[in-house]
C-alpha cells in the first residue's frame, strides 16, 4: 500500500493548514472555553469566567455582553478554523479525488487532535445555543460536512471509490475523524501525524476506494 504525498507532504502549500503551534483563540476566550470544559456550558457563572480571565465581572462585560455571547465565539471560532483549513487541504489536492479525500480527512484528524477542547465545544454545546446562533452554527456545519459528501460522491461518480451510499459513508467518515477529539491525548503511543495516516488508510476502506494508489 502506498500513501506517499498524504501526511508526509512537506510543501509550501500545505504548510499553513497543517501548523497548529499558534492558538486559534484569544486569551479571554480561551479562559472562557476551558472554563467550560471544566464544568459545562450551564454549570459555569459569569464570575467563575471572569475569575479565570483575569478579570472583573463588569470588565469581562467590556469585552463580551454575555456567557452566551462568550459560547457563541468560541463555536464561531473553531469552525472557522476548521473551514478554512479544510479548503486550503483541498486546494492544494487539485482535482486528484483519492487525493483530496486523503487531505480532508487528514485535516479533520489533525484538527481534532490538536484542537480537542474547541473541537469538543462545538460539537456538545449546541444544544446550549439560542436559536439564532444555534440555526448559525447548524449550517456551518453543514458547509463543512459539504465538503466531504462532494468528495465522496465525486469519487463515486467516477468510479474511484465503490460505495452504494455515498452520502451516508461521507457522513460515517466525517463522524470518525470528529470522534478524534474524545479520546487521543498527543503524548500518547501516536503521533498526530502517525494517527492521520491510519483515519487515511481506514476512510479509504470505507469509501472503497483504492488502497494501491499514492495521492498527487
Amino acid at each position: 500500500m502506498s500513501l506517499s504525498g498524504t501526511v508526509d507532504e512537506t510543501s509550501e502549500a500545505g504548510s499553513d493548514w497543517r501548523d497548529f503551534s499558534h492558538p486559534p483563540l484569544p486569551p479571554i476566550l480561551d479562559a472562557a472555553l476551558m472554563t467550560f470544559i471544566g464544568h459545562g456550558y450551564h454549570g459555569t457563572t459569569i464570575r467563575q469566567l471572569a475569575a479565570a480571565a483575569g478579570l472583573s465581572v463588569p470588565g469581562l462585560y467590556h469585552h463580551h455582553a454575555s456567557k452566551q455571547g462568550l459560547l457563541v465565539a468560541i463555536c464561531e471560532t473553531a469552525m472557522a478554523d476548521l473551514w478554512e483549513r479544510s479548503r486550503s487541504a483541498l486546494a492544494q489536492a487539485g482535482d486528484d479525488v483519492v487525493r483530496r479525500l486523503d487531505l480532508l480527512t487528514e485535516c479533520l484528524v489533525l484538527f481534532h487532535a490538536h484542537r480537542p477542547e474547541l473541537a469538543f465545544i462545538a460539537a456538545n454545546e449546541l444544544r446550549s445555543l439560542q436559536a439564532d446562533a444555534r440555526e448559525t452554527h447548524i449550517a456551518a456545519r453543514d458547509r463543512q460536512q459539504r465538503l466531504m459528501d462532494d468528495v465522496v460522491v465525486t469519487g463515486t461518480e467516477q468510479g474511484v471509490f465503490s460505495t452504494p451510499y455515498p452520502r451516508d459513508v461521507s457522513r460515517a467518515v466525517v463522524t470518525m475523524c470528529t470522534g478524534v477529539a474524545q479520546w487521543y491525548r498527543p503524548r500518547g503511543e501516536l503521533s498526530p501525524a502517525d494517527l492521520a495516516t491510519r483515519y487515511v488508510i481506514m476512510t479509504r476502506m470505507t469509501v472503497g476506494a483504492p488502497m494501491d494508489v499514492a495521492a498527487g
